[in-house]
């Protein structure tokens, strides 16, 4: 089946994408990969109705790519971008193709992980959200968000630095102490809920094991484009 990629940031998009090779690759053998198409609006648009808390129209935003996307060829849709799935539930009806739901795909590896309390990192849009919320307690997992200087904080280093492809040790200490306050108030697992996130924080230096939203998402995706209806 043919991968349609609906991109926010060009970091978030890129690690997408070069994980579905990657993971092609360790499948099906040496440059081996599902047939990928990406589109990408302008970032810009989208933090244009993000910042005026323009839900529906971050999903008209989708909504064009998934058309475009359909028209290419595309089977089925991802967005590596987990706040933009804010706007998902006012156009996925109206979408040409189905889609794979980031927070879906996590919460599933949580509780075939065997995780129970699980803290939500990302933007403060995310993390403010129903998003993973819904998710979790759909498989009656427990969650934990950031407190709001938390969430400040986080989202400046990812719209500042992350999303700019800028890496600092600065971040990955703060990410670190509030994993570990997380860890502290009874979390067994994080995720990385922000597409850039997993860029600096990995199970390497993380104070508690990792659901990387991005390489997750990718892997789901190899998985239903190479699997039999």
């Amino acid at each position: 089946m043919h991968i349609g990629i609906v991109a926010g940031s060009a970091e978030g998009a890129a690690l997408c994408y070069r994980t579905i090779v990657h993971e092609g690759a360790e499948r099906f053998g040496l440059y081996a990969h599902p047939h990928v198409t990406m589109d990408s609006i302008s970032f810009s648009e989208y933090m244009a109705c993000v910042d005026r808390n323009d839900w529906a129209g971050v999903g008209e935003l989708l909504l064009q790519s998934a058309n475009t996307l359909a028209k290419g060829g595309a089977d089925f849709l991802i967005c590596p971008d987990n706040t933009f799935h804010q706007g998902l539930p006012f156009i996925e009806s109206r979408s040409p193709r189905p889609w794979l739901h980031i927070a879906a795909v996590v919460a599933g590896e949580a509780v075939r992980r065997g995780f129970h309390r699980i803290g939500l990192l990302g933007t403060r849009w995310l993390v403010s959200s129903e998003v993973y919320p819904e998710q979790l307690t759909a498989r009656g997992l427990d969650y934990l968000r950031p407190n709001p200087a938390e969430r400040d904080e986080i989202n400046r280093i990812i719209m500042q630095e992350l999303v700019c492809g800028v890496f600092s040790p600065g971040a990955i200490a703060y990410h670190q102490k509030v994993m570990a306050r997380m860890k502290a108030e009874g979390c067994d697992a994080v995720v990385l809920g922000c597409t850039e996130i997993p860029l600096i924080m990995n199970d390497a230096n993380s104070p508690l094991p990792t659901l990387d939203s991005t390489r997750l998402l990718a892997r789901a995706a190899v998985l239903r484009a190479t699997s039999a209806p």
